[in-house]
């Protein structure tokens, strides 16, 4: 992108933020990582379409809700960063659907998805109280815990196109597998919005679960130190935690990196940890298990950027 591109994106009558040389370690979990080129705060979903619309065809672009399961390199992101937490941050039961559906935006926190289902009487919705994400990111990868999953809930989702177009698509146009999510058409669309059907129920009754599941989540994860969630998918009828643990790498270090001791599948930031650190052990736990056990443990955090050279 060449300065005239950049000067046409910050003079083309955007209501929303956009920054170059963005520190992108201020913006994920891990508390870790290089800066992004540019990067783009949408005031709304018209907002944004006009700012895609102005980014050349082949600038690559990284949304980013919270930042969780993300780790961009030390060396940074050599494009776009879209933010959507409470930007893209709509909220609202629609009725006219029987039981109703909830519609929530790309940004808004799944936490609050599950309790704002609560407060409707919907049940089902619990378990999103359990994942530290937004919408989009949930949907981009199916999310899950405590034996649910995202698109088990999801009935349609809205995406939009590089040229700003919105579109709704069916749960049939993807491919959904475990952590797993695949346009059969149309790849080059990025989620913003998703509808959610949940069974009518008892509140309270969902309330006491989201309450029950939060207890279990800080009783369990090292929630007081910078992590990105879970590191590792689960391989088919095991759990990587129980690999890592078993192959003896609780508390090991590289840098400021630390596989946790308190949840195995959780690398921590002690203080000062950069992307590398995290990095080389994510590739140290992988050979270590892969060697005790035969199992070949795949990352679900997402890696991105270039290298520090």
């Amino acid at each position: 992108m060449d300065m005239t591109d950049l000067i046409q994106i910050e003079t083309a009558g955007l209501r929303g933020v956009y920054r170059r040389n963005e520190p992108m370690h201020t913006h994920v979990t891990w508390r870790a990582g290089g800066m992004a080129d540019r990067a783009y705060t949408p005031a709304d979903l018209d907002d944004l379409g006009l700012f895609l619309r102005r980014l050349p065809q082949q600038e690559p672009i990284l949304f980013v809700g919270l930042g969780s399961n993300l780790l961009i390199r030390d060396g940074g992101f050599r494009g776009t960063v879209v933010f959507t937490h409470r930007a893209l941050a709509h909220l609202a039961l629609e009725s006219d659907s029987n039981p109703p559906e909830v519609y929530a935006e790309a940004g808004v926190a799944t936490p609050k998805v599950a309790r704002f289902a609560a407060n409707n009487n919907l049940e089902h919705a619990e378990f999103l109280a359990g994942i530290p994400g937004t919408v989009g990111g949930v949907l981009a990868m199916n999310a899950g815990c405590y034996g649910s999953e995202t698109w088990d809930v999801v009935t349609r989702v809205r995406t939009m196109d590089r040229a700003g177009k919105l579109h709704v698509r069916a749960r049939r146009e993807y491919e959904v597998a475990y952590r797993s999510v695949s346009p059969l058409s149309a790849p080059d669309e990025f989620f913003v919005a998703a509808w959610f059907g949940f069974a009518r129920g008892d509140g309270e009754k969902a309330r006491q679960r989201i309450r029950e599941l939060l207890a279990k989540r800080i009783a369990t994860q090292p929630l007081g130190e910078p992590n990105a969630g879970s590191v590792f998918r689960n391989p088919p009828h095991d759990y990587a935690a129980r690999l890592i643990e078993a192959s003896g790498l609780k508390g090991w270090r590289i840098g400021a990196a630390e596989v946790s001791s308190v949840h195995a599948n959780f690398i921590v930031n002690k203080g000062g940890a950069i992307a590398r650190d995290m990095e080389q052990l994510i590739s140290l736990v992988q050979n270590t298990v892969k060697h005790e056990t035969g199992v070949t443990l795949e990352p679900e955090v997402r890696i991105v950027g270039e290298a520090w050279k």
